[in-house]
């Protein structure tokens, strides 16, 4: 007969091989997550070093030239999860391809707290995310905003000249979420653009 010592052995052993499998499991999903959204092209994260190569690099210069004969409607739209007012300062812009363009973004604090907060981007049509070059953007990286804190966020961008002539519009959306609540909220439903 097994003791009740030697049997609570046996469950704690059970138990903390099940916690490390499920640590490994939990930090094996974000490449995971990460691989799924860039090949469906959900809600995109990116980071930096993924951007300002192309409009810069050497073989790419022809395609840096701005077209002043097309213009693209860039639409802006926004979305929070948590304690903020998140919005672009315009709806829309007409850019050229090849034309370096700013648009900025503000977000507000509405809590009595600092808060960490994320941006994540996503495009649509998804057809335009590869021409769609951000050289700076406040979703390269994780932002902190004190108690009732405003800021005016930037993203500077450029429309690469290859843009397929039959894409017209653009939408480029963002979701500012608090980080650090034990998770991450689901991704808002994605908008129909034609």
């Amino acid at each position: 007969m097994v003791s009740t010592q030697s049997l609570n052995r046996q469950i704690l052993v059970k138990l903390l091989i099940a916690a490390v499998m499920m640590f490994g499991f939990g930090y094996a999903l974000v490449p995971m997550y990460k691989a799924l959204c860039e090949v469906t092209g959900i809600n995109v994260v990116t980071n930096k070093n993924d951007y300002g190569v192309r409009a810069f690099s050497p073989n790419k210069v022809g395609n840096t030239q701005v077209n002043y004969a097309r213009t693209v409607t860039i639409e802006f739209d926004s979305n929070s999860r948590g304690p903020f007012t998140f919005k672009p300062v315009k709806n829309f812009l007409e850019v050229h391809p090849g034309e370096m363009t700013e648009i900025v973004y503000e977000v507000t604090n509405n809590q009595n707290r600092s808060v960490r907060a994320q941006a994540i981007p996503s495009y649509a049509p998804k057809s335009a995310t590869e021409f769609f070059t951000k050289l700076e953007c406040f979703c390269f990286q994780e932002q902190t905003l004190a108690a009732n804190e405003t800021k005016k966020m930037p993203v500077v961008f450029v429309i690469d000249s290859g843009l397929p002539d039959d894409v017209k519009t653009i939408t480029l959306s963002y979701t500012f979420f608090e980080l650090g609540l034990g998770g991450t909220p689901p991704a808002p439903k994605s908008k129909v653009v034609s």
